[in-house]
């Protein structure tokens, strides 16, 4: 078949390969009935009543044009306030604050200001991968640091130290993690420090802060001392006020670097949605309750969940935070994506394999607790069925 003339002259920027087992699982999950899915990281449960009618109030009172690029100066500050009193950092809202279209879009602004050709960026595996996209898209490179199963697959001080190079210019940190992992404030020190001695530039990804079980409390990397001036806190309401539809993001960094991503923002998108932006702001200043309750339902989740992998006999890295469990599948004699396939055919259950998150290992499968409490309970039953007939 003839390719057409904008195939013949596409970008080198994007690699065309073959289809990736993600797609091939969304494919077959469409041709089936009942399918359960814990696949990806959208949280089932609802938006908050009182966000919902700050955008409805937005509507009617005809909030409905072009904000600031950098956002409503009421969403900036309500952003400024949470910071100063849930994370210890003081930011001026007027210029060290920039809403973006969800955090993703504040974490690729943040490479577009900082990446130049052959830079670059230290990452573990696993990982959440689509930051990697970004990097290869401003020209940038990725050297992963070695983690541990025993640690985790966390970050640690001296591998990061060990990983450095003549190029390299930022650290990405998730913490808590995606698919897993959380740093107490003793390894963020430790962190802090070689990033200090090397001169890097850190964005500290916290979009997963509120869901901690284990009692770990949380640091902003930008908290310590000596780190403000290199870190770039990327955040937004998408997982803690269930509100990832509503594509609303935000960094806070230092003024002239704030200012110098603004004409780009602009470019890409031109400013969060109006109606977004009055739901982030009822979000961030109105009850903060429902956070806890969301917490608290995730956490009955992932106790469920993991006692019934207990009893499947799968082990798995200890979920401290975050909404997912990571499970070593290889116990079964397959492969994760064999798993993944099988799983979804014969007991129409909907996981994704651990290579999608940068699972060097290839020993994992990610298994989301995003899915209403009675259906997660259904899911384990047929994995259970579906791991007694092999």
């Amino acid at each position: 078949m003839n390719t057409s003339a904008i195939e013949r002259r596409r970008s080198d920027k994007i690699q065309i390969g073959e289809v990736g087992i993600r797609t091939k699982l969304m494919e077959i999950a469409a041709t089936l009935s009942d399918v359960i899915a814990l696949g990806r990281g959208d949280p089932d449960l609802d938006t908050p009543d009182h966000v919902i009618e700050a955008a409805k109030r937005a509507m009617e009172t005809r909030q409905t044009h072009y904000t600031h690029i950098r956002g409503t100066i009421e969403l900036r500050r309500a952003v400024a306030d949470k910071l100063k009193r849930e994370n210890n950092l003081e930011y001026n809202p007027e210029n060290e604050i920039l809403v973006t279209v969800g955090a993703e879009e504040a974490v690729f602004l943040s490479l577009f200001g900082l990446l130049n050709p052959g830079d670059e960026v230290l990452v573990p595996s696993p990982r959440y991968s689509s930051y990697d996209e970004a990097v290869h898209m401003w020209g940038g490179r990725i050297n992963v640091v070695p983690t541990r199963q025993e640690d985790d697959f966390n970050f640690t001080a001296e591998a990061i130290r060990k990983s450095i190079t003549p190029n390299t210019k930022i650290l990405s940190l998730v913490n808590p993690g995606n698919p897993i992992g959380i740093l107490s404030p003793d390894e963020l020190h430790a962190i802090a420090k070689v990033v200090l001695d090397h001169d890097l530039i850190v964005i500290s990804d916290e979009i997963y802060e509120k869901f901690i079980f284990d009692g770990t409390p949380h640091l902003s990397m930008a908290a310590i001392p000596g780190m403000r001036q290199r870190t770039i806190t990327v955040n937004g309401p998408s997982k803690t006020y269930a509100m990832t539809g509503w594509r609303c993001g935000y960094l806070a960094a230092p003024a002239p670097f704030c200012e110098m991503l603004t004409e780009p923002a602009h470019t890409i998108s031109i400013c969060c949605p109006s109606i977004t932006q009055a739901a982030a702001i009822a979000a961030l200043t109105g009850p903060q309750d429902v956070v806890e309750k969301s917490r608290q339902i995730y956490n009955e989740r992932r106790l469920y969940m993991s006692d019934q992998l207990d009893q499947m006999g799968l082990s798995y890295i200890p979920p401290r935070a975050g909404f997912y469990l990571f499970t070593d599948v290889t116990s079964l004699g397959m492969t994760p994506d064999e798993f993944c396939t099988r799983l979804l055919k014969e007991a129409g259950v909907l996981i994704f394999p651990g290579r999608l998150f940068n699972d060097e290992t290839n020993r994992y499968v990610r298994l989301s607790l995003l899915a209403p409490t009675e259906r997660i309970k259904v899911a384990a039953g047929r994995m259970k069925d579906f791991i007694a007939k092999l």
